[in-house]
């Protein structure tokens, strides 16, 4: 009688896959948008955002074996809240940014294991505020891209950021088996 091996986690393969699919997600949502923005100007855009996003994401989530979400301390969709274990990284990416770190350049990760047992590896990325966030996330937003941020956002707090700052993160989990 053999005893059965137990597959090993191979750390640096799965953080070479969450870099790719944060890569990946990040390339194909700024192409959605500007395609969206120059057919359909920035306005018509926020619906496309409010929609296309959580269909990428769970694209993303369905292809990579990763759960594929972003989240932000000044949120626009509240769905996107981040949980205890996200906001003390985001809180740390914050500081380093505002010493001087590059945004898209931050990276944690960690394996935490759940109440339950589960062993999950957590894996968090900066996103950085580029040219193209700024129609919607900056500080002079065109009265009817504001109107329509209202209409689907009425709680919006994602404004007034400068490029190159930090808006935010790409949250990824992955059982580890």
């Amino acid at each position: 009688t053999g005893a059965i091996a137990k597959p090993t986690f191979d750390l640096e393969k799965s953080l070479e896959a969450a870099r790719q699919t944060v890569q990946r997600f990040k390339e194909r949502l700024k192409g959605e948008l500007q395609t969206a923005i120059k057919s359909e100007g920035v306005a018509n855009a926020v619906s496309l955002c409010q929609t296309v996003s959580p269909d990428i994401s769970t694209e993303f989530t369905d292809a990579s074996g990763f759960e594929v979400l972003r989240t932000s301390l000044k949120l626009r969709n509240p769905e996107n809240a981040p949980g205890s274990w996200e906001l003390e990284v985001l809180k740390s990416f914050q500081e380093k940014a505002t010493a001087g770190a590059e945004p898209d350049k931050l990276e944690y990760y960690a394996e935490v294991v759940t109440p339950e047992g589960d062993r999950l590896l957590r894996y968090m990325r900066g996103i950085q505020v580029g040219e193209i966030c700024l129609s919607c996330h900056g500080s002079d937003i065109k009265p009817d891209v504001k109107a329509e941020l209202v209409r689907y956002y009425p709680d919006d707090k994602a404004t007034g950021y400068k490029l190159g700052e930090l808006r935010g993160a790409f949250s990824l989990v992955k059982l580890i088996e």
